[in-house]
């Protein structure tokens, strides 16, 4: 192939490809380059057909330390396993070229997408996706479309189409769209945080001069409504048509030559088919209830075990694999003919019904929070823990120089036993990071943005029948309240799906393993009372009507109030954690911070050994944090710094130069003693100006509380230089 440049501008992006110049050995290869940003993306095939029935894709995207000019960290000084970035980056360009490629394709495929140049302003996770498009698209692997992905952000109200990186960080939408020509193919969407100015009255100046006008500030979610999220969507569906569009047209121009690949085969057996509908119709119907029940049963087995053994013989012996494909399909069927034409689902519930939920808040005695939250056959057991900002976890992004800190972290661990299979629980996998980075997005906007420490989060998945990420948003949302986490509001999260027969379709709430299986779309959706705060969608078909999008978040926005008032039932029932810290929150006058931190932070001092505590301190609102092991001892410091800032405001004198002023020691320290002089401030007596010859150690000559006659020197500002008649003689 010879060298071929292609410069497309659409949609605020002018990305520039490079085909024929780089890994001319691979099946397709691409210089990707947009702004100071500079990808390859690479893709080979194994030719040959595996004996298994999926994909066998991997794809790799990673980020080289020398692409931002740095040398890895740590002591082995080159790019080991990935990070979480990478790994959820690879994850999202996986989930959105997995359905181009054609049914029966069952070769290994690895695309390797590498950063090897960073730009602080360009979005990795578009230049991924557009990098694996044209990679992908070009190569000889048989694969017709083109896919295009937009991020949606919204600043001051305006909707910003592939907002750079300095414009995402004070947007309030972070919305990612992936699409082939008009449809939708995958969404990941979150709200971001946001504070908010509002005046409001804290302290009193004086009886005359009333309440201290202060603004502080609020913060808000920023949720985004139903009607609106649709109105955005179908904006970037039509940016995204445009973009696929300019790719095909483009990119054909360098298109190799597909290989002819042989499909796999269907294995399915129509007159078997026909027989095991007749005969074992109830069977299949009985093993589609029991997996209501579970993820994994047993009884389907059973069944495709009886078709072997019923319809085999010494001339036909019927495969293992022909029977699974048709009892499959009948299974399939009667999930899909109940839901379409009955109304009803395998366990019974109606389309828009929420299964049973009950929880238990601060079930564990020497955890500052948690919760048991349980919905149906789900089942999560979700901690908090809260630690100081050195407990946050620090990472790195390629396009930053500097080291980034996360103040909430949510981890999710899916062992086999909880959907009854005995397997090994080793590190988190793509799946499980996924569903912990979702949990965190749905929370984190009403995470309290001003937390001054760290939260983890742990989710525990103890049992699985669809929706555990979903149980893990919820079961975290209250075990941040079991640990006195301040935020914005309860958040809950639900999975939606969808199944469609041509015309018609239906709409199913908080679906089972068994729906997500054999249905058509998954639909993961979180958010307060207000709106939407993260989502997540992964679809089956070519796409998804507009229509059908509408019903699916009016139905969810149903079935989340109906979740988030049982959840608001069970916060009031929280019981404070035996583990958790006293902490009182409260405000001051910030004109007073100073008179509690004291000279040179002697008061504050002073009022953290007195009372055993920790105060943290926010001077420009005059908000203020004490915390302790003892409830008394932290109400009691609380006390004591209201009573000093609500002391009537000292205003000092001007000392006459070489006068005599009787003070009293207040506290000796190395290099001198504070003297507290008539009005009530103090001053430095130096050491030096304690007597004529030198003094080694004042606790001999001074005690604390003892009377002394002192001479000012000099004074600057509220610096007071003072001096003994002792040394003046």
């Amino acid at each position: 192939m010879q060298e071929e440049i292609f410069e497309i501008n659409v949609n605020n992006l002018d990305e520039k490809y490079e085909f024929g110049k780089i890994a001319k050995q691979a099946s397709g290869a691409v210089m990707y380059r947009c702004g100071k940003a500079v990808l390859i993306g690479a893709i080979a095939i194994e030719e040959k057909l595996i004996d298994e029935d999926f994909l066998p894709l991997t794809v790799q995207y990673s980020e080289k330390a020398y692409a931002n000019a740095k040398i890895p960290g740590g002591f082995i000084k080159r790019e080991t396993k990935p990070g979480d970035f990478e790994t959820l980056t690879s994850r999202i360009v996986d989930r959105s070229i997995r359905p181009l490629f054609p049914k029966g394709f069952h070769y290994e495929v690895v695309l390797t997408i590498m950063v090897v140049s960073s730009d602080e302003n360009v979005d990795m996770q578009i230049a991924a996706l557009h990098t694996a498009n044209a990679t992908l698209f070009t190569s000889d692997i048989p694969v017709q479309s083109a896919i295009a992905g937009v991020r949606i952000g919204k600043v001051d109200d305006t909707i910003i189409l592939n907002p750079t990186n300095s414009q995402l960080q004070n947007s309030t939408l972070d919305l990612l769209v992936v699409g082939k020509g008009k449809d939708v193919m995958m969404i990941e969407m979150r709200s971001i945080a946001s504070m908010k100015a509002q005046v409001e009255n804290f302290g009193v100046l004086d009886p005359t001069s009333g309440a201290i006008p202060l603004t502080i500030e609020h913060q808000e979610a920023n949720e985004v409504s139903q009607e609106e999220m649709v109105d955005i969507i179908e904006y970037a569906s039509r940016a995204i048509d445009i973009a696929t569009s300019r790719f095909e047209d483009d990119f054909k121009k360098v298109t190799k030559t597909p290989l002819e690949l042989p499909l796999a085969q269907d294995t399915f057996d129509e007159e078997l088919y026909q027989k095991v509908g007749s005969d074992f119709s109830s069977d299949i119907k009985k093993a589609v209830s029991s997996m209501a029940k579970s993820e994994r049963s047993s009884e389907l087995k059973k069944v495709v075990a009886r078709v072997i053994e019923d319809y085999s013989n010494d001339d036909n012996t019927i495969d293992k694999k022909v029977a699974q494909s048709v009892v499959e399909k009948h299974k399939r069927e009667i999930v899909r003919a109940m839901i379409l034409d009955d109304n009803i689902r395998a366990d019974g519930r109606a389309l828009d019904e929420v299964r049973p939920i009950s929880i238990e808040t601060n079930i564990l005695p020497s955890v500052h929070g948690s919760c048991l939250f349980t919905r149906g056959q789900t089942q999560t057991l979700v901690s908090a823990t809260l630690g100081d900002v050195k407990g946050a976890q620090s990472y790195d992004l390629i396009t930053d120089k500097n080291t980034q800190y996360e103040k909430l972290m949510v981890h999710y661990n899916f062992p086999g036993f909880s959907v009854g299979e005995a397997k090994y629980q080793g590190p988190p996998g793509r799946r499980e990071l996924g569903h912990g980075n979702l949990a965190k997005r749905a929370l984190e906007s009403s995470f309290d943005m001003r937390y001054d420490g760290s939260v983890r989060l742990v989710s525990e998945v103890l049992e699985s029948n669809g929706s555990s990420s979903m149980a893990t948003v919820c079961g975290g949302s209250l075990a941040m309240a079991g640990a006195e986490v301040e935020s914005v509001s309860l958040v809950a999260g639900v999975a939606m799906g969808v199944i469609v027969e041509g015309d018609r379709y239906a709409v199913l709430t908080d679906i089972m393993g068994l729906e997500d299986h054999d249905g058509d779309m998954d639909f993961k959706i979180c958010g307060t009372n207000e709106g939407i705060t993260a989502l997540q969608l992964d679809i089956k078909l070519g796409g998804i009507k507009l229509e059908i999008l509408k019903e699916v978040l009016s139905k969810t926005t149903v079935a989340r109030q109906h979740i988030l008032s049982i959840m608001r039932e069970a916060q009031s029932n929280i019981q404070k954690s035996q583990a958790l810290p006293s902490t009182e929150f409260f405000h001051i006058d910030p004109s007073k911070i100073v008179d509690i931190i004291g000279k040179a932070g002697a008061t504050i001092r002073d009022i953290i050994e007195k009372f055993e505590v920790s105060i943290d301190i926010k001077r420009d609102v005059g908000g203020v944090k004490v915390s302790g092991t003892c409830p008394i001892k932290v109400a009691d410091a609380k006390a004591h710094i209201e009573k000093i800032a609500s002391a009537p405001t000292k205003k000092q004198q001007t000392y006459e130069i070489n006068k005599e002023y009787n003070g009293k020691i207040k506290k000796i320290v190395d290099f001198g003693m504070f003297i507290e002089m008539p009005d009530g401030f103090d001053a430095l007596l130096h050491i030096s100006k304690v007597a004529k010859s030198r003094v080694n150690n004042l606790d001999e000559r001074y005690n604390v509380g003892d009377d002394i006659t002192v001479v000012v020197l000099e004074q600057k500002g509220k610096k007071v230089e003072l001096a003994t008649l002792e040394y003046l003689k």
